[in-house]
């Protein structure tokens, strides 16, 4: 029996809009993931902590303050020095079109702005799980 992907859903920083984060949990639930949400206002440090400490393959980042790249850069940055660049990261909420490649070209996996649907989110989720 095949182990279901294991995800990590985090806020990071002073956001406190939470609603997305919660329905992609629980949808990403629904399609067979096991699912730990962060919680509001966590560090990079907590988040990364959690990430070990549950042992997840994604750690998926929901930001909707616009902190998207110093955040998201600061996260594969520490993951390097922690030793867990494994883990793939994905990224949601408002991101600019402009800002998805440089988001790919630190080394994220996928990057899902408004308006992506539940079923592509997880689809890309399964994808890149699937082929590591």
């Amino acid at each position: 029996m095949e182990k279901p992907v294991k995800i990590l859903i985090a806020k990071p920083g002073l956001d406190g809009h939470d609603r997305g984060a919660k329905v992609i949990a629980q949808a990403l639930r629904d399609a067979g993931m096991e699912v730990i949400y962060s919680g509001l206002h966590k560090t990079v440090e907590q988040i990364l902590e959690m990430a070990i400490e549950e042992d997840v393959q994604v750690i998926g980042l929901s930001i909707m303050t616009g902190a998207h790249i110093p955040i998201t850069k600061k996260v594969i940055e520490k993951m390097r020095e922690r030793g867990i660049e494994d883990k793939l990261v994905f990224v949601g909420g408002v991101i600019p079109a402009k800002d998805i490649p440089v988001l790919m070209e630190m080394g994220v996996a996928g990057v899902f702005p408004g308006g992506v649907s539940l079923r592509e989110t997880i689809k890309a989720i399964k994808e890149k799980v699937s082929v590591r």
